[in-house]
């Protein structure tokens, strides 16, 4: 990989060089990358649940998009207004709107929930797209996809424990988040290799924040000085994270790297217990290790199946 030139001035210039899809991989790089920007994602979320606290988890949601918009227009800023003019508007908005949901269901859901416990739901993700690819990309599963599909769920089952005393109906919101999610990975496909990664990380934010924005008028509260610093600190971790998995994709194998999101469990329980002191019970452990292990074994499956012929 080419080093970054030492004349950077802005964080968009030392940023700017890692996004260009023409440099050779490092994979190794690429999961330090992951394990850094996950790591970020659970700071943010730690973050977050504190802030929720105190404002309504939609502002929650504003203050994230907001740092997030000036990220992608710093990154997006050298390619001039050509790089608003997507080849899919359509799908760009459609994975706006889908982003966003997924964003805002998971931070409905911390209002309620241990961190550790909302991600665990919401990383039923893998196992949704698959359910949806078969009807949005015509995508053909096999019974192993689908035997790992079912895991996922009866991991997230576990979690939830709809029915029982322990249930509660906050878990539909990461649920939801989930869903919201595998649809802008649908989104992202059918828009192909085409659609470039500035531009789909800009529209993104901006679809976000602007309809927020839109609508302020009815939750936004004035903020105080600590809210002001945490949620400064929310955004900017969320928007590091963004960074560092878009840089990771772009110096690594795509299939070698996603099992290594799955490292967000880890960081999210440890920083709940650290920061929050929550404890997940044991139910809730063995249910997040079922969603861990269909999970990987479902992007297991999808490597496989990528292999040419011949490689094993």
């Amino acid at each position: 990989m080419a080093q970054v030139e030492a004349t950077a001035t802005t964080p968009g210039d030392r940023v700017r060089p890692l996004l260009n899809s023409d440099r050779p991989p490092s994979n190794g790089l690429a999961i330090g990358l992951i394990l850094l920007g996950v790591t970020l994602f659970s700071v943010s979320d730690v973050l977050a649940k504190q802030l929720s606290r105190g404002l309504p988890s939609v502002e929650v949601t504003w203050l994230r998009y907001l740092t997030l918009s000036l990220v992608a227009a710093m990154i997006a800023a050298p390619r001039g207004l050509s790089v608003l003019r997507p080849e899919r508007p359509g799908l760009q908005i459609l994975r706006g709107l889908a982003t966003l949901g997924a964003a805002g269901f998971f931070l409905f859901g911390l209002g309620r929930l241990g961190v550790a416990e909302a991600t665990a739901v919401s990383f039923v993700a893998p196992a949704l797209i698959t359910c949806l690819s078969i009807p949005l990309l015509g995508e053909r599963v096999r019974w192993r996809r689908w035997a790992a599909t079912l895991g996922g769920f009866l991991g997230v089952l576990i979690v939830v424990r709809p029915g029982g005393s322990a249930f509660d109906v906050a878990a539909l919101w990461p649920l939801a988040s989930a869903i919201c999610g595998a649809l802008a990975v649908i989104a992202t496909r059918k828009m192909g290799p085409a659609a470039r990664a500035r531009t789909t990380l800009l529209w993104s934010a901006v679809v976000g924040l602007g309809l927020l924005s839109a609508t302020a008028g009815f939750w936004f509260e004035p903020l105080n000085g600590r809210e002001l610093v945490l949620g400064l600190g929310m955004g900017a971790t969320y928007a590091l994270g963004q960074l560092m998995i878009i840089v990771a994709y772009r110096q690594g194998e795509a299939s070698l790297l996603a099992p290594f999101t799955y490292a967000q469990l880890l960081t999210s329980g440890v920083l709940g217990y650290l920061v929050l002191h929550a404890v997940p019970d044991g139910t809730t452990l063995v249910g997040m290790a079922v969603i861990l292990l269909s999970g990987a074994y479902t992007l297991h499956r999808e490597r496989v199946a990528r292999r040419p012929p011949g490689n094993g």
